[in-house]
């Protein structure tokens, strides 16, 4: 498993992560600060384009950040599946957009730009940030009234790859070259309009572009790992846990599990519809194992309490899903030991003549069970009563640390 992003929390006390999040911020803010953006009237002018320092500070950061970001994922230091992407709510995402660019242009600040000027005093950035929490004050208080569309359009957690079918390195490459192409064009658009002299600009910063484009050219070529890349670092370990049995999970253990309300309980049967349909257990979701990969963000934003079963009529369909979802960052991942024949071997033979028309020999992962008609989860099998079973079994499922994306961005 790549060693980044850090679980603060647990290598550090609750004082030690705000320390860091403060260095961080004060970075940040530095950063902005001696980039000029403390400046109402230098940071309009963009919109005037007389200079434009805003679209190449930020493109800048932004370009070396994503070249970084995806070159440690190339080299397996960094797991992309626990970076935090703001999910996409399309149309109110537009219209704040808009507000805000509104708010940039008369006010002379962004929020972050805003909290800058106010820390170095001054009275137009203190107005600002006033202005912006008696604004996010009202927000707050009037947001029911709209929440509908302020929570529709969502898209969940796209990105550029997702969007064009592209790897990720042509998009590292392509968004390398589209920020390069902006520099130039805002160079020019500074001489002509904002009658800007360029040739005192330093001629160092060929030499960065020129590096920032090579590197994204490496990371085009190296490539980001496939899941079997990522299965195959994990192997040694989670390969030998796997042959001691220690994910497989007995029935009576999930039937336990069905009843504790500490921990979120995700039944996943990777079945194929027809023998879903004749009987799963209940609350199980029918995801067949090509569409896992589908779902692996939704898998991941889950609560830290969240457990994952997934099962198939015997354990080796299961299995193969389950190593899919582990090389993918999916934590706390089990399989129902047996599968489905041997649930319902457990729990089904008290039920058997009402429902059952016969017990049929079979290949692997094959329902063995014959059913009077397509029951889903009607049958009492699929949800039994606990008291009514003393099953003996060793304890499986414990919480793991779980490294999830947690939310962030700059305001």
């Amino acid at each position: 498993m790549a060693p980044f992003p850090l679980p603060l929390n647990a290598l550090f006390i609750k004082a030690g992560v705000y320390a860091i999040f403060l260095a961080i911020g004060f970075g940040f803010g530095y950063a902005l600060e001696v980039s000029g953006f403390n400046d109402s009237p230098r940071l309009a002018a963009q919109f005037y384009f007389k200079d434009l320092r805003v679209l190449k500070v930020m493109f800048t950061a932004i370009i070396v950040a994503m070249v970084l970001i995806f070159a440690s994922s190339a080299l397996g230091l960094l797991d992309y599946n626990l970076i935090w992407v703001n999910p996409t709510y399309l149309w109110s995402g537009i219209i704040g957009g808009v507000i805000m660019g509104f708010g940039f242009i008369i006010g002379g600040f962004c929020p972050g730009t805003s909290l800058v000027a106010a820390a170095t005093f001054k009275i137009d950035g203190i107005l600002f940030v006033l202005g912006g929490l008696v604004g996010v004050t009202i927000f707050g208080e009037t947001e029911k009234f709209f929440e509908i569309f302020y929570n529709g359009s969502y898209f969940g957690r796209v990105t550029l790859m997702d969007t064009f079918n592209l790897p990720a390195g042509v998009v590292v490459v392509l968004v390398v070259l589209m920020a390069l192409f902006m520099f130039w064009g805002g160079e020019q658009l500074e001489r002509i309009i904002g009658k800007k002299d360029l040739s005192k600009e330093p001629r160092l910063r060929y030499v960065g572009a020129g590096a920032i484009l090579l590197a994204a050219i490496a990371v085009m070529l190296i490539g980001q790992p496939t899941t079997s890349d990522r299965w195959e670092r994990l192997m040694p370990v989670k390969g030998a846990e796997l042959t001691e049995r220690k994910y497989y999970v007995h029935p009576g253990e999930v039937l336990k599990t069905f009843h504790d309300h500490k921990v979120e309980m995700v039944l996943i049967d990777v079945r194929s519809e027809a023998d879903y349909n004749l009987f799963h257990l209940k609350d199980a979701i029918n995801i067949l194992p090509e569409e896992i990969p589908a779902h692996i963000s939704e898998f991941i934003a889950k609560p830290a309490n969240t457990i994952f079963i997934v099962m198939s009529n015997d354990e080796t369909a299961a299995t193969e899903v389950w190593k899919v979802m582990v090389a993918e960052s999916v934590h706390n991942m089990y399989i129902l030991e047996g599968g489905i024949n041997n649930w319902l071997t457990t729990f089904g033979t008290a039920f058997e003549e009402d429902f059952c028309a016969g017990i049929k020999e079979g290949a692997d992962d094959e329902l063995r069970f014959e059913f009077t008609a397509a029951l889903g989860s009607g049958c009492p099998a699929a949800y039994p009563d606990p008291e009514e079973y003393e099953l003996e079994y060793i304890p499986k499922i414990e919480l793991e640390l779980k490294r999830a994306p947690s939310s962030g961005g700059c305001g």
